[in-house]
């Protein structure tokens, strides 16, 4: 799609203002990859394991600039606001955090309540790019305010997209928390919502191969409308986080829900 091309190429630019954070372990299972397994509650924000996008935005196309001011946990539950608010340029501020390491092959998941709106984007997706010396590598999940009974799904290969998926969310994605998972292995990448699979990549030329940082976002546009629809503002809404693992291919699952021990399961029997 060339809006979300668009958006992605973007991204490169305001990445490339980030700190370089944590050094490659030549260890790594994947090239590039330092990260091990784990899983955040969000009893608190961990600024060891998270980076909080601060005093930029990602291009014209956005009409919020990031603020640290719209990131915080509460009760357990990372909430990302959009708000009317004036930072900088922009009359809009909105949240994201992304983690300090990079993580490979693997099993990826979170639980999320997305915002309301048209014009907004509630994105959990992964990411890489030329700031730390790699081509752009993306797995997305990202659910569009102009209609919330579906998550959209995408990859990025060497800055290559246009592999949009569409996956129904029962109830909508806005209307309470719902678990969306992806597993990332060499030779394919398989897509759950609520524990069900609903999409499976094996076209190799469809696939990332670079380590990438894990992201929660959620900002809003004037100009996509094709994409995500007619910006529409009424009040400040969010973007909830309630847990977020990653498990590492070949580690023991991490939770009674995980789709990691669902195919551990399977895997025994």
């Amino acid at each position: 799609m060339t809006n979300d091309r668009y958006t992605r190429i973007a991204r490169l630019a305001f990445i490339a203002t980030l700190p370089f954070v944590g050094l490659v372990s030549a260890a790594a299972a994947q090239e590039g990859a330092n990260g091990t397994s784990f899983k955040d509650d969000f009893d608190s924000l961990d600024t060891r394991i998270w980076y909080v996008s601060d005093g930029w935005n990602n291009g014209g196309h956005q009409n919020c600039t990031w603020s640290k001011k719209q990131v915080k946990t509460v009760d357990g539950i990372l909430e990302l606001t959009f708000q009317e608010k004036k930072v900088k340029d922009r009359n809009f501020a909105c949240g994201e955090v992304q983690t300090r390491k990079r993580f490979g092959y693997g099993t990826y998941e979170a639980r999320i309540k997305a915002a309301d709106g048209s014009g907004l984007n509630s994105a959990f997706f992964t990411y890489i790019g030329p700031a730390d010396k790699k081509p752009h590598d993306e797995i997305d999940f990202e659910v569009l305010g102009k209609n919330t009974a579906k998550v959209q799904i995408n990859q990025y290969v060497s800055a290559t997209g246009g592999n949009e998926f569409l996956a129904d969310v029962p109830g909508g994605a806005n209307q309470g928390f719902n678990d969306y998972a992806f597993v990332w292995e060499k030779n394919r990448i398989r897509y759950y919502v609520n524990g069900e699979l609903v999409h499976e990549v094996t076209d190799p030329a469809k696939i990332p191969v670079n380590a990438q940082k894990i992201f929660f976002s959620l900002w809003g546009t004037d100009t996509l409308t094709d994409w995500m629809g007619t910006f529409s503002y009424k009040e400040p809404t969010k973007l909830q986080v309630d847990r977020v693992a990653f498990t590492a291919a070949g580690d023991k699952c991490q939770f009674a829900e995980s789709v990691a021990c669902q195919l551990e399961r399977a895997a025994s029997e």
